[in-house]
């Protein structure tokens, strides 16, 4: 980044943290209520269009992958219902994540909630992505998404042609690209730096921070939103943290527990659009929402959270 890039950059930093000194009180939970029913959540702009979106997303790797196991399913059901009911708007999936897109399917039927969904999935495959999106489409029992990314770079040039023609004929509303586990990411950098892209999405967390040295200021300077994804490394990261007490400093942010201060963590960041933490709990998932709500990190107890979670892991 240029000297004056990196300025801008750091001006944003600090405008984030005065809004998370002065609060943002905490969410309501009532299912039903559309995205404007929820004035305590922290939204987030998508910088091509400045459209907001609750700052807190739901993965569905491996949780949703169930089958046709009708009691999974219907456990699904409940954590996106949950999920809603706590303001959730974003849902992601992908072809490669076996069932999981046909289970968002069912249970968005189920709840009657398709009103309420950001849908975000994937292109993944070196043929035929139009097949594969209208495979995609049917699953999710949808009319168009709002985004579509091409998954881990497979097939860039072809597929994000395609992305992009589908966004210029109206039916698709936003384009990605996507990496995870900290893998190529200097191949997106390099799409970053030569295609108008709406959204990327890398894997990020308070352990694996690569995304920090540019990719980050990057999409900031660029315009371009960020989702992140492994947020709690899989579970391993909030699994090796469970039964360690909070550091005292987590009070201030009125979280409880280990999930929601690495949240605020990555949320505080001024690049960072839309962690997508995944989960098989109703609870864990309204519990993960409520991290959009309230005081978050200034960048120096950001660095408290890395470094007392590096410790501990």
């Amino acid at each position: 980044m240029s000297d004056i890039d990196r300025r801008k950059f750091l001006q944003a930093t600090a405008a984030l943290g005065a809004l998370a000194s002065f609060g943002l009180g905490r969410a309501a939970s009532a299912q039903g209520k559309s995205p404007g029913d929820f004035p305590d959540i922290l939204r987030k702009p998508i910088p091509s269009t400045g459209e907001e979106i609750p700052a807190i997303g739901l993965g569905s790797w491996i949780t949703f992958n169930v089958g046709n196991d009708q009691v999974l399913r219907d456990q699904c059901a409940d954590v996106i219902s949950a999920f809603f009911a706590a303001g959730g708007r974003m849902i992601d999936s992908s072809p490669m994540y076996g069932s999981a897109q046909e289970v968002i399917g069912y249970c968005l039927d189920k709840l009657g909630a398709r009103d309420q969904v950001f849908s975000t999935d994937k292109v993944w495959t070196s043929g035929d992505g139009v097949a594969q999106i209208d495979q995609t489409l049917a699953r999710w029992h949808m009319q168009k998404f709002d985004l579509l990314q091409v998954h881990n770079l497979l097939g860039i040039t072809d597929n994000l042609r395609l992305l992009f023609r589908l966004k210029d004929e109206g039916l698709l509303r936003y384009v990605g690209v996507t990496t995870s586990h900290g893998r190529r990411t200097d191949d997106l950098i390099a799409v970053m730096k030569n295609e108008r892209l709406d959204f990327v999405q890398v894997t990020y967390n308070p352990i694996d921070r690569k995304v920090e040295e540019y990719l980050l200021p990057m999409a900031y300077d660029r315009g371009i939103a960020v989702i992140v994804n492994r947020p709690f490394r899989g579970g391993s990261l909030t699994e090796r943290l469970e039964g360690e007490p909070l550091p005292e400093f987590a009070s201030d942010l009125e979280v409880e527990s280990w999930a929601q201060l690495i949240l605020k963590y990555l949320i505080a960041h001024p690049s960072v659009t839309c962690p997508i933490p995944a989960t098989t709990s109703p609870g864990h998932a309204a519990e993960n929402m409520r991290a959009a709500t309230g005081l978050l990190p200034d960048d120096k107890m950001r660095e408290q959270i890395a470094a007392v979670i590096g410790v501990l892991v």
